[in-house]
């Protein structure tokens, strides 16, 4: 929301009415974005894939905690496309972290 001054002449003239911000966007948990390395630290029950038909299945051991990929694209709700050595699938924020990589 913005702040602001606003008029209706339903309102006394000479008073002036401000709206505030009520509620500021909590900062992002991470800097992940499209491109940045991430490691999987927790394995998915089901993975769905994202192709363009996506296909969801029980994970049989394809993703593992330790396995490291690329962030293809983002999805609403905290949802991100992680490509894989396995393949692509839609994975949750909760079942990776940021890589960090040392130089």
């Amino acid at each position: 929301m913005q702040s602001g001054v606003w008029y209706s002449g339903s309102i006394t003239p000479g008073v002036t009415v401000r709206c505030c911000e009520t509620a500021k966007e909590p900062p992002p948990k991470s800097k992940l974005q499209v491109g940045s390395p991430i490691i999987i630290v927790e394995a998915p029950k089901v993975i769905k894939t994202a192709a363009s038909m996506p296909c969801l299945r029980a994970n049989t051991g394809l993703v593992k905690p330790g396995d490291v990929g690329r962030i293809v694209s983002r999805k609403p709700k905290d949802l991100w496309a992680v490509r894989l050595s396995v393949g692509t699938y839609l994975l949750d924020g909760k079942y990776f972290k940021a890589l960090e990589l040392e130089d």
